[in-house]
């Protein structure tokens, strides 16, 4: 196998494009009613989405891919730069376990919840919560081999193959411990072979190739590996018609073969058909996988990720990448981690490659990610071909359309933007670029997995776009800066209007307003027609960068708020029951209850909030929460008590005073964390200090520890 390619970052970010593509064309079509016989009859030939999605909501094979690496991805960026030759940081078993119980809202989002010994992912998280370590947590000697073999093993390990290039046994080295929290025996060969084939595909030139490489880098004598070779030598002997081959493996290794809901070793074989029969297409590889049934969305994501990065980004028919317009939704405990940006998560994965192979990242992949790295600043700038960072347009009147354009005498330098053409624009009227930084439960036709938001933008940070506007026809165009409150849907013009000399790169900036209280769910442009006579008005923007950065403040009003997915918005909120009361967020709790907001990777931070205790003695403010397990808090603890708390698992109390508090009274509080030092206040007077540095970043929010009732908000939340 070689090294690097040169192209390498470009076939990440097709991999995970081919991923998520596959996923979202498979997900109509999954069991339990959408039988292979029964998709046939329906649909026939597939050549599409078979569902047109406003947004597709979230769903499990992105969440794990997704969630489940990040704890080592930042090990390897806090290990910084390799290329002195010092060893690669090794992944633990225990950096995966991390984030399966930080990131996961225990009962919903994330993966299937389908109970106890019955849901492989379900079983595993039960068993680290409450203290069963990995990789016993997905031990076929802790959970029996039927629920240690269904496909949940292969479905979530697609990121280890792609920041492996050319290197199928560490990739498949890596899949096996990150598999191994929840999955063991024939699981753990699917993790392999399928981390094993995406990483042979940046190196390798055809699919058999690749297969042959992710065969050998499980044991041949495996049931994953005769079923591989099983429908590689049906394939040989009878070229050109898969329905022969499922209808083969209907009858000599279907489900009623393999017993659990989900048994991988089936769709082993039907992830080995669809890229046989793919025959180099990228879209017939993953329309196969998703005709044959069984698990449609994982095995569809799955090839698609091996297809994405074999065949490249020009593989990929528009009409497939279109509609994903480089964004997807995720339903992990940090609501702003769950709007994530494709081509900044690629770089991501290709910097960690990088720094995997001893070699220090490219300038432009180093450069975009100092800008921002999607969890705590924005920085989009349209480099990779065809992106477009979930940027949209509105008004259909105006025949408004955006895609990318690369350098043609634009002036900028080759490296592409984005192009944002107006169509006949009458005077007065509108159209609009703009970013969704935040989503409600309107946006989305369906919610399998309950996905959560805090806003990825916030009131007080920083707004920048450089654009250049060109005229085809028509006299004046002005140009605004604009929000939308997310509550009452009103647009709030943030700038003056700029009427910006054609030809001539321009950047326009503005600070995101306060909402009194609501959220934003629109940043961007809006441009108006002010061409008179009967006139219209048609042209172009470019826009080359996009950033949103700075601190925030502001204000969350909870009777602006509703209660989506399970949530109280703008929160992510983990046991408890929460719902709006007399304009409060209202809990009431058995036992530990947390709510979550604000930006993931916040450092210095206030969060301030009334509280009116009704019940219980854990009355609470979050702060720098690095998920459910990790994080600081301060408030009402124990009865004539206030604490400030370190959660680590469990809690340990860094301050404790004597301080008489009153049920049914209300209280200001503010939980303030500014470098080692945490400060508790209340009414404005400080009652405990402490400090500590063992997390130096986090979300904010209020929750309980034990059983409780009482009611939070308003809030105001500062980034220091």
């Amino acid at each position: 196998m070689s090294s690097i390619p040169s192209d390498y970052l470009e076939r990440v970010y097709a991999g995970f494009l081919g991923k998520n593509i596959g996923i979202r064309l498979g997900a109509p079509v999954e069991p339990a009613i959408w039988t292979y016989e029964r998709i046939r009859a329906v649909y026939g030939d597939i050549t599409d989405y078979v569902k047109n999605y406003r947004n597709f909501a979230a769903d499990d094979d992105a969440n794990g891919p997704t969630f489940f690496i990040r704890p080592f991805l930042e090990k390897v960026e806090q290990a910084g730069s390799l290329s002195s030759g010092g060893p690669a940081p090794s992944l633990e078993v225990e950096d995966v376990a991390k984030a399966w119980l930080d990131f996961a809202r225990e009962g919903a989002g994330m993966f299937w919840w389908g109970g106890y010994g019955r849901s492989t992912e379900h079983t595993a998280y039960l068993n680290l919560k409450h203290g069963i370590p990995a990789p016993e947590s997905g031990s076929i000697a802790r959970n029996g081999q039927v629920c240690a073999e269904q496909i949940g093993g292969q479905i979530f390990i697609d990121t280890w193959g792609l920041i492996w290039p050319g290197n199928p046994e560490k990739a498949a080295e890596y899949a096996r411990i990150a598999a191994s929290v929840s999955h063991d025996g024939e699981a753990l060969n699917g993790a392999a072979f399928i981390a094993g084939c995406i990483a042979a595909a940046f190196c390798e030139k055809d699919v058999h190739a690749v297969i042959g490489q992710g065969l050998k880098v499980i044991d041949k004598s495996s049931n994953y590996a005769k079923v591989v070779r099983a429908v590689m030598a049906f394939h040989d002997a009878s070229l050109g018609d898969w329905h022969l081959c499922q209808e083969y493996l209907l009858a000599e290794w279907g489900y009623d073969k393999w017993p659990g809901a989900c048994h991988v070793i089936p769709n082993a074989g039907v992830c080995a058909l669809a890229l046989a029969y793919g025959a180099g297409s990228f879209a017939r590889t993953v329309e196969i996988a998703s005709m044959c049934g069984w698990d449609t969305d994982c095995n569809a994501g799955n090839v698609g990720t091996i297809a994405g990065v074999l065949y490249g980004l020009d593989a990929i028919p528009a009409h497939y990448r279109n509609p994903i317009n480089d964004t997807i939704v995720l339903s992990g405990l940090p609501g702003a981690l769950n709007i994530l940006d494709i081509p900044t998560f690629a770089r991501r994965l290709a910097a960690a490659g990088y720094r995997l192979s001893s070699l220090e990242p490219p300038r432009c992949i180093a450069e975009a990610l100092a800008q921002g790295d999607g969890d705590s600043a924005l920085y989009f700038d349209f480099r990779l071909p065809g992106s477009t960072h979930g940027l949209r347009v509105s008004d259909p009147i105006s025949s408004a359309i955006a895609h990318r354009t690369l350098d043609e005498g634009d002036g900028i330098g080759g490296e592409g933007a984005l192009e944002f053409r107006f169509e006949r624009i009458v005077r007065e009227m509108s159209c609009k670029l703009f970013y969704k930084p935040f989503y409600r439960r309107c946006d989305f036709d369906d919610e399998r997995y309950s996905p959560v938001f805090s806003p990825a933008a916030r009131p007080g940070q920083t707004v920048r776009i450089h654009l250049r506007f060109e005229r085809w026809e028509g006299q004046k165009v002005g140009i605004e800066g604009y929000v939308r409150d997310s509550f009452s849907g009103d647009e709030v013009i943030t700038t003056p209007i700029v009427f910006p000399n054609e030809g001539k790169w321009y950047w326009m900036e503005y600070v995101i307003p306060g909402l009194d209280g609501a959220e934003a769910d629109e940043i961007g442009l809006k441009l108006t027609s002010y061409t008179g006579g009967g006139k219209r008005d048609s042209g172009r923007l470019l826009v080359d960068r996009f950033a949103v950065s700075g601190k925030a403040a502001y204000a969350i009003d909870i009777a602006k708020q509703a209660v989506e997915f399970g949530c109280v918005t703008p929160f992510s909120q983990n046991g408890g029951t929460w719902s709006i009361s007399e304009g409060r967020l209202h809990l009431m709790t058995p036992a530990q209850a947390m709510a979550y907001t604000g930006g993931y990777k916040v450092g210095d931070q206030r969060v301030r909030g009334q509280v009116m205790p009704l019940a219980g003695d854990s009355h609470l403010l979050v702060g720098r929460a690095c998920g459910a397990m990790h994080g600081y808090l301060g408030g009402f603890d124990g009865e004539n008590g206030v604490s400030i708390l370190k959660q680590d698992g469990g809690f340990a109390r860094l301050a404790h005073r004597e301080y008489h508090w009153k049920r049914d009274k209300d209280y200001s509080l503010s939980l303030e964390i500014v470098d080692d030092r945490i400060t508790l206040s209340i009414d404005g007077e400080v009652v405990l200090e402490a400090h500590d540095d063992s997390y130096g970043t986090g979300m904010s929010g209020c929750g309980a520890i034990r059983c409780a009732r009482a009611l939070y908000g308003p809030f105001l939340i500062e980034e220091l």
